[in-house]
């Protein structure tokens, strides 16, 4: 007796990125650029604190961490994906196709995630994008 386990996803996903962009938020180079800037046009006769040019150093810091850590999430994100598609091989799963149509086969092999292109499982010859894959069965083929 199989126990289906059911899927919460929608019928299209976006394969995880090992790049993080978000044009709504500063980056390293913007901040670099203002520091400069601020540098360049500061008045000689006054110039900055150094306490407030390590505060933005230590920032800048921050950021080039922080960005290195979103991108190895995304890629340990895509690895996950990867490692989850492959235990799919030999299941019987239900899958929705392009029509909205319910079909159910067994999973004959799985194509890895990518950078570009999310992991893909052969159902009886046919692709079909993991993110579509509604139920997998509990027990093997």
């Amino acid at each position: 007796m199989t126990t289906p386990v059911s899927g919460t996803g929608s019928a299209a996903s976006t394969p995880a990125t090992t790049t993080v962009d978000r044009p709504d938020q500063m980056g390293k180079d913007t901040f670099l650029k203002l520091l400069v800037a601020q540098l360049r046009y500061q008045d000689p006769s006054n110039p900055a604190d150094s306490s407030q040019m390590m505060s933005q150093t230590a920032v800048f810091t921050q950021v080039e961490k922080l960005e290195a850590i979103a991108t190895q999430n995304a890629a340990m994100l895509a690895l996950q994906r990867s490692s989850s598609a492959g235990a799919l091989v030999g299941r019987v799963v239900a899958y929705t196709d392009e029509s909205g149509e319910t079909k159910t086969g067994a999973v004959n092999s799985v194509r890895l995630a990518t950078d570009t292109a999310e992991a893909t499982a052969y159902i009886g010859g046919v692709a079909v994008p993991v993110a579509r894959i509604t139920e997998i069965s509990a027990s093997l083929v």
